[in-house]
């Protein structure tokens, strides 16, 4: 059986007995995990930073970046890609010295790792880099330590995925003053378009914080602050957009179009009425079909809490990048 197929399966098993639901309700669906305290470990003498993004290799890998044992890499000698295997024992460790801010993460079909650095300082940042799984630098998109909206340039990288053909799709922009596009490029880092400006309108973006690719080749788009999801084509149309994904800071797509959708920040000032957490349902057509709730029972205090960034492997559990409580957790089925 596929690698996708056992994902489809296992999680359907998981939520086989649970009503889809659109909109609100979405989050009264009941919770079919249990989270697993303390299971990704670092190199001896090292702590957990800051993570908001995962991503799962096709040998069941766990990746992600962790920002140096803080919430930034800026002077830090540390190497924040980390690779674990299913048991959360570090495999290896690489990119010291190179990032300021690792934000946006990608494991891609041929198992090389991409990784945004949202921020730039000191001649780094503001960048994509594309790596082998043993840590080589293949590819790098933007101008080390230069923010820009040119063809060349990014401002404050949120996220990237890559198509089946290679095409890359940055999410750029992270709010405030920086970007609010997606641009596309070539396999080989050949600029090819980009779409989008800042603004609530179809096609606009408040922080587009982060980018997935279903089944059909369909870009799905966390548009954060606009509280929305918005699907395009590979050519930047439009097709539809979904609110009832909550507030989306991460977004992971299986190989069946499973969606898991984690929203880290929703409260009384920021989309009220929806409680934070990760919600699972269907790429196809919307349907939420389970909620894993956040744990912190005072969202409106915390600034960030649980699941900034999620991932899913083959046998169904689901791992949260975490930036607030900084850890990698995981969650498997009861």
């Amino acid at each position: 059986m596929s690698h996708a197929r056992r994902i489809g399966y296992t999680l359907a098993a998981a939520v086989v007995a649970m009503a889809p639901l659109f909109g609100a309700e979405a989050q009264a669906q009941p919770n079919p995990f249990r989270a697993v305290e303390g299971w990704a470990k670092l190199p001896a003498g090292r702590t957990w930073g800051s993570t908001s993004a995962v991503d799962v290799d096709r040998n069941g890998h766990i990746w992600t970046a962790e920002r140096c044992g803080a919430n930034t890499c800026a002077g830090s000698n540390l190497a924040p890609v980390v690779e674990l295997d299913p048991s959360g024992r570090p495999l290896r460790s690489f990119g010291a010295g190179m990032f300021v801010f690792p934000h946006g993460f990608h494991v891609d079909r041929d198992g090389n790792v991409w990784v945004t650095d949202a921020q730039g300082k000191d001649g780094k940042g503001h960048t994509v880099v594309k790596f082998s799984r043993e840590g080589k630098v293949l590819l790098t998109l933007g101008k080390p330590g230069v923010a820009g909206d040119g063809p060349d340039t990014f401002n404050r990288p949120s996220d990237v995925v890559t198509a089946p053909n290679g095409d890359i799709f940055v999410a750029d922009g992270h709010g405030g003053n920086s970007n609010a596009r997606i641009v596309k490029f070539s396999k080989d880092g050949k600029f090819i378009k980009t779409w989008g400006r800042k603004g609530s309108r179809p096609g606009e973006f408040d922080t587009p914080h982060a980018v997935a690719m279903d089944s059909a080749g369909r870009l799905f788009v966390g548009d954060r602050g606009n509280n929305r999801i918005q699907i395009f084509d590979q050519d930047g149309k439009f097709l539809e957009e979904w609110a009832q994904f909550s507030r989306p800071s991460g977004i992971f797509i299986d190989g069946n179009d499973f969606i898991y959708v984690a929203d880290s920040e929703s409260n009384a000032k920021r989309n009220p009425g929806w409680k934070r957490g990760i919600r699972i349902g269907s790429a196809k057509d919307g349907l939420v079909t389970a909620f894993i709730p956040d744990p912190e029972p005072e969202p409106d205090k915390a600034g960030t809490s649980a699941a900034e960034g999620v991932a899913a492997d083959a046998l169904g559990n689901v791992y949260g990048a975490e930036v607030g409580p900084k850890m990698l957790r995981k969650y498997v089925r009861k």
